[in-house]
C-alpha cells in the first residue's frame, strides 16, 4: 500500500455507530459504538466471525439500514439525517452495489442489465466511460447474452460493470465471490483491485475468505460488534493469523 492510500481522505465514515435488533432479553447488539473511516481510492475488506456485525456495518454504511446511535457520513452528507426518499436518491446516484447473488434480471441481456440503473434514473450513459468499463471487465463479446448464457464469473463481471457505470463514490461488495469457483473468483477480485488502481474507485467489501481479503489494501476486523484489529497490506497468511487470534 502506498502512503497516498493510507493518508487519503475518507469517502465514508462511521462515528460511534450502534445498532441493536430486538429488545429486552432478546436484544442483539450487532454494532457497539463502531468508529471507522474508509479512504477514497482504496480497497478495504471487512472481516470477522459469523455474527460479528460485518454485514450490519456495511448495510449501515450504505444507507440500507438505520443506526440507533452515532452517524454515517458519505463525503459531506450525513446519511443518518436523510429521509427515506433522500436515501433512495443518494444510493442510486452515489453508491454502487455488488452482491453474492449477482442480482441480474434473467430476461435482459448483459448490456441491458448494465444499463438498467441509469435507465431507471432517467439518465443517459457516458458511452466513452461505458466502453472503458466493458473492456476492462472483458465483456465486449458477451453483451448480447442473457445471464443463463453466461458463467458465474461473467455474471458477476456484469454486476461489477453495472456498479461502476454511474461512477459511484463508493462500491459496497457483499461476499462478491461467494457463489463463484476459485478461478472465477480470482478474475472478479483482480478486476475489483484494478478498478481501484486504474480508475480510482473506492471499494468496501465484506468477505469471510482470507484470499479474497488479501486483494484489499486494508482489512478491518470485527468481533461482537466492535472493531478489534486492522491490517494493512494483507496476505492470506496474515489475514488467517489475525482471524485465528480473534477467535481464540
Amino acid at each position: 500500500m502506498t502512503s497516498t492510500v493510507i493518508h487519503a481522505p475518507p469517502a465514508v465514515v462511521a462515528t460511534d455507530v450502534t445498532k441493536v435488533y430486538g429488545s429486552g432479553d432478546a436484544a442483539v447488539h450487532a454494532l457497539r459504538g463502531v468508529s471507522v473511516g474508509f479512504a477514497k481510492g482504496a480497497f478495504t475488506a471487512i472481516m470477522g466471525p459469523s455474527g460479528s456485525g460485518k454485514s450490519t456495518l456495511m448495510h449501515c454504511l450504505a444507507g440500507l439500514d438505520t443506526v440507533d446511535r452515532g452517524s454515517v457520513t458519505l463525503g459531506q452528507v450525513e446519511l443518518t439525517r436523510l429521509s427515506d426518499r433522500q436515501l433512495t436518491h443518494l444510493r442510486r446516484d452515489r453508491i454502487g452495489f455488488i452482491f453474492q447473488s449477482f442480482n441480474l434480471l434473467p430476461t435482459l441481456t448483459a448490456e441491458q442489465n448494465i444499463l438498467l440503473p441509469l435507465e431507471l434514473a432517467g439518465r443517459r450513459p457516458d458511452r466513452i466511460w461505458m466502453d472503458h468499463v466493458i473492456d476492462t471487465v472483458g465483456l465486449r463479446d458477451r453483451l448480447s447474452h442473457r445471464p443463463s448464457e453466461l458463467s458465474g464469473g461473467q455474471q458477476q463481471r456484469v454486476a461489477c460493470a453495472r456498479a461502476l457505470l454511474h461512477r459511484p463514490e463508493v462500491i459496497f461488495a457483499d461476499e462478491p465471490t461467494g457463489n463463484l469457483d476459485s478461478r472465477s473468483g480470482t478474475e472478479v477480485l483482480g478486476f475489483l483491485r484494478s478498478s481501484v488502481r486504474e480508475m480510482g474507485q473506492t471499494i468496501v467489501m465484506v468477505t469471510h475468505d482470507p484470499v479474497a481479503a488479501s486483494y484489499a489494501d486494508r482489512v478491518v476486523f470485527l468481533r461482537d460488534g466492535r472493531i478489534t484489529a486492522e491490517l494493512a497490506g494483507p496476505t492470506p497468511e496474515s489475514v488467517l493469523d489475525t482471524l485465528k487470534r480473534l477467535e481464540s
